[in-house]
């Protein structure tokens, strides 16, 4: 594959290196866990400082106007600092649904204060025994005079506990259909919890929560079609940060064969252990080759970009996967404590790999479709 950044997007990406350097070490992330909110607003503010948080938004919205290559410069910087802020959940999941189906007054109203960080959006979708990444939902909005009701229950909501504003969707008599839900409205209540991988989550529930007819996003029956497309682009966001935590991930363990001896001497002279090492490598480059082609099949017809980026997710999956277990292993005891990077960053990929499908999933889709045909592998 021929790519290349532009000089843009190569000033965009060593701006994020350089604030996950210099503002997002481990220590910090560590404190940042065990802060009330489970995240950091300094770093938040940062981030909206920068740029970042309005960057997928278009230019005449409030936003920078980027694509799917500058999303992926940033995710894969923030995984790298193995970053604990709400960007999947507000830029990409619920910032995605604005982008593909809010009206110019609903999107008036929230883009340029989520790229100030001033509104944070969560998307509230997966249910009790549903699948997370099906666009399909058991609860209902029911249409009144005035607005809708909606009752149903959320759970696994990424940030949810401290989303001021939730994309729901909920069962009409037209299909499934997004809204736009404030989490201080009567009826929501939320139940803050945490991921495996330190992410904070939350249960979301909707008795008989009253909206106005404003609240309904996009076209009554259209949620499906919206969350599919806000599904793949998060699956390639998360392609790309699972890259920048394989990379980080190859360079702690790199430098820990270096230091660690045994015998005399350090522990990564020894063949063995460097033929692991280059086995690490060669995922890592894989799956960066994997999510370059995710973020350029996101411009794509929809046939060719979403078997592109199922390829990209079976790929992120087995390759995080052999790369978390590598690590461990050659770290020994260490690799699993709290207290070492290491073990945060394999708890990390095996949460990607879950979110919206698993390698197993998207690797049923792609021989359903009797793999990726000839020239629609993406290109420059």
């Amino acid at each position: 594959m021929d790519f290349e950044y532009s000089d843009e997007q190569r000033l965009l990406r060593e701006s994020v290196a350089r604030f996950i350097t210099d503002r997002y070490d481990f220590e910090g992330r560590l404190r940042a866990m065990q802060a009330p909110e489970g995240w950091s607003r300094d770093a938040w503010s940062d981030m909206a400082d920068l740029g970042l948080l309005g960057l997928p938004f278009s230019e005449e919205d409030g936003g920078f106007g980027g694509g799917g290559v500058e999303t992926m410069i940033v995710m894969e910087e923030l995984g790298r600092g193995l970053v604990l802020e709400p960007y999947l959940s507000t830029v990409v999941l619920a910032g995605g649904a604005i982008r593909h189906a809010a009206s110019a007054g609903q999107k008036q109203a929230r883009i340029p204060r989520i790229a100030a960080g001033e509104l944070l959006m969560a998307l509230a979708h997966q249910e009790p025994g549903g699948l997370r990444h099906g666009p399909d939902a058991g609860s209902s909005a029911e249409r009144r005079s005035d607005g809708w009701v909606l009752t149903g229950r959320k759970i696994a909501v990424l940030h949810g506990a401290t989303a001021e504003e939730f994309v729901v969707s909920a069962r009409t008599n037209a299909g499934l259909s997004l809204f736009l839900v404030s989490a201080s409205a009567p009826g929501v209540r939320v139940i803050p919890q945490r991921g495996y991988d330190g992410i904070p989550v939350a249960e979301v529930v909707l008795d008989e929560v009253a909206t106005g007819n404003e609240s309904l996003l996009g076209e009554d029956g259209g949620g499906a079609a919206v969350l599919e497309r806000v599904f793949e682009e998060a699956n390639a966001a998360l392609t790309a940060e699972a890259v920048g935590i394989m990379a980080d991930t190859l360079d702690v363990t790199v430098d820990y064969l270096k230091t660690r001896q045994q015998f005399g001497v350090p522990i990564g002279s020894f063949q063995a252990l460097q033929h692991r090492c280059v086995d690490m490598l060669i995922q890592v480059e894989q799956s960066r080759s994997m999510a370059i082609l995710a973020a350029l099949s996101l411009s794509q017809p929809p046939a060719q970009r979403c078997l592109n980026i199922a390829a990209a997710k079976v790929q992120i999956g087995r390759g995080g996967r052999f790369v978390g277990q590598q690590a461990v292993q050659l770290h020994g005891a260490i690799g699993i404590t709290a207290e070492y990077k290491v073990g945060h960053a394999f708890k990390r990929l095996t949460a990607i790999d879950a979110l919206f499908g698993d390698a197993d999933h998207h690797l049923d889709q792609l021989v359903a479709a009797g793999g990726i045909p000839p020239g629609n592998r993406g290109s420059n």
